[in-house]
């Protein structure tokens, strides 16, 4: 499996997860609706950062997003909480807008959302 590259920084902060609770829900005639569990697993969307130091870093990133990853595989990043190794994929293989931090694109970022199987 792919790997986020080295190069690519990772910025949670000020980030936000959230996920689809994976229920299915009966409206009733009276009283509250009933519910049950549908989905064993729910996808978790992380919010993120990614920083790049130098304007070839952004260039390598989109080399690996359209040739390595194809724009919709599986990856491994860390995870936000935990550090921990996690599989992951773009949202909507969504990689975001490149926005200038300082200089052209010497320093650059792009807003994302990872999201994976809990």
């Amino acid at each position: 499996m792919a790997q986020l590259p080295e190069y690519v920084n990772v910025l949670y902060s000020g980030s936000s997860e959230k996920f689809d609770p994976g229920i299915i829900q009966s409206e009733m005639e009276k009283g509250l609706s009933k519910m049950r569990v549908g989905q064993h697993r729910v996808v978790v969307e992380q919010a993120a950062v990614l920083q790049f130091k130098t304007a070839e870093d952004s260039l390598a990133f989109e080399d690996w997003y359209f040739n390595t990853i194809r724009r919709i595989g599986f990856f491994t990043i860390p995870d936000a909480r935990t550090g921990l190794p996690r599989s992951a994929r773009f949202k909507n293989a969504d990689i975001g807008t490149l926005e200038p931090q300082h200089g052209g694109y010497a320093v650059s970022k792009r807003s994302v959302t990872f999201e994976y199987l809990r």
